[in-house]
Order: structure tokens, then sequence, then C-alpha cells
């Protein structure tokens, strides 16, 4: 009889095609993400906290390899700070007053920059480390209004059924450019996106989107495609902004934590985009 280390350890992702890993990856992503929504806000929260900290660390070692220097770590667990008081207090464990301590925490940021004597340009600094908060650890923080949006508890659904409409989206342009890409998206930041993908992408996302309101019934049909043409549009441009980013650096993917994927930005680019908008639209209508 075969050990069942030595079946394990013949395992190998890396020995898969590009669109293997990709396949592999995502099953054992989403299963992950989508089981720990449902089964509490609690495991909702350290999934998502753990996937922001990759997230805000990759982007500040992206800025590093461009000759910044943000403070990763601190950024970072000004970041997680954040995402954790926006979630205490839409679960109503901490009162709204405690968001002023961003205010003072964040203020740090210039007073550790003063004692960086080797810091050549501190202010550049300064400005990426609340760029990497801005633009990873507030739209996580957007979640959570987003998922106590409906009647102050926590839904599950309305995170799944977004994240859903996202991996649909990205799914439909990935097949639909590979068969059918023609008419550049956007050439000069992606050349590989098309008009097709986008499309194709937009029919799946709105498939999707009919059978979730179907079954998640926390939104109305007509939320869920309001949100998913946010998705649409604003995870589109999420994917061109960090391919923006990452062509201004000369680099190909974020990181390789995510076989087949590349970083954890590469995977959530769309989403950071998108929280902000579905946040705001949830809170307003």
């Amino acid at each position: 009889m075969r050990s069942p280390f030595k079946l394990r350890s013949r395992f190998n992702i890396n020995n898969y095609s590009n669109l293997g890993q990709r396949v592999i990856t995502a099953l054992i992503g989403a299963t992950v993400i989508v089981f720990g929504s449902v089964y509490s806000e609690w495991s909702y929260f350290l999934i998502f906290g753990t996937i922001l900290a990759f997230s805000q660390m990759e982007f500040y070692k992206l800025s590093g390899l461009d000759g910044m220097l943000p403070l990763k770590s601190f950024g970072t667990l000004l970041g997680v700070i954040i995402f954790s008081l926006s979630f205490l207090i839409e679960m109503q464990h901490l009162q709204d007053k405690y968001y002023f301590l961003i205010f003072p925490l964040s203020s740090l940021v210039f007073f550790i920059k003063l004692y960086r004597k080797s810091d050549k340009k501190p202010f550049t600094g300064v400005a990426f480390t609340f760029l990497g908060i801005f633009y990873v650890a507030v739209p996580f923080a957007l979640l959570n209004l987003a998922a106590f949006s409906v009647d102050g508890t926590f839904h599950y659904e309305v995170i799944v059924g977004a994240l859903f409409i996202l991996w649909a989206s990205d799914t439909g342009a990935y097949f639909a450019g590979t068969k059918f890409g023609k008419t550049k998206l956007f050439e000069r930041v992606s050349p590989k996106k098309s008009w097709e993908g986008f499309l194709g992408g937009a029919i799946l996302a709105y498939t999707v989107a009919y059978v979730l309101s179907k079954y998640f019934t926390a939104l109305p049909e007509w939320q869920w495609f309001c949100i998913t043409t946010i998705i649409i549009i604003a995870g589109t441009y999420g994917d061109l902004i960090e391919s923006l980013f990452k062509r201004s650096i000369e680099i190909k993917d974020s990181g390789r934590i995510l076989p087949g994927h590349g970083g954890f930005m590469d995977r959530f680019d769309g989403l950071l985009l998108s929280a902000p908008f579905i946040a705001a639209f949830l809170k307003i209508f």
C-alpha cells in the first residue's frame, strides 16, 4: 500500500498548465471564502482581514520596487485596525465614536517618518503609506458596511453574491476574450483585454445575478442587477488600474502566492474599486 505522504508529495500545482493552476487555485480559494462567509460573521472577519493584510503588504512591496519607502508594517496594521473598527461598529460591539480613533492613529505615520533619518523623501513614503490604506484597506472596510446594510445584521448573501458576480464577470471575460477577442478595450494599459471579453463577462455576470436573486432574497432583484452593473464597470476599471500600476514598475504579477493568478491584488483588484460603490449604493438606496 502506497504511503499517503508519497501520494501527496507527487502533487505539484506547477506541473499543471496556467489555466489548470487558475482553476485549482480558484476552486480552493472560493471554497474557503464562501464557506467562511456563510459559517459566521467572525470567520468572515478572519478571512477578509487576512486577505486585506496580504493585499496591503503586496501594495507596499510593489511600491518599494519603484523606489518608494512606505511604512509597510505600520500601514498594514493601520489598515487592519480600520477594517476591524468598521466590523465591530457594524456588529454594534463598539459605538460610532470609535471611528475617531482612525485620525490620531493615522497621524502617527508622520511621527514615525520624522525619526527615519535615512529617508531622503519622507513625504513620498507618507503619501504611499496613506495610498495603500485608501486603495486597499478602506474598500475592505466598506465591505463590512455593505454586509450589514440591509437591516443592521450580517448578511453573508451580500458578500458571497457580490463575489460570485465578480468571479462570473472575470471568468466570462477571460474565456470570451480568449475565444473571440479582437477589439482592444484599453490597449495602452492591458493589451489582452477586449470589448468582446467585456461583453462576455457582462452576460455571464447578469446571468449569475438573476439566479442569485432567486435564492439570495436579502436584496430585491433590481438591487442585484444594479450591483452587477457596478461590478462589471468598476471591476473592469479596478483591473485596468492595477495593470497600470504594475506596468509603471514593469512587473507582470503583484505576487506569486496564488498559482495561476499571481498575488492577492491580482485576484481582488476588481473588488477594491467595486466595494466603495456597492457600499454607497446599498447605504443610499
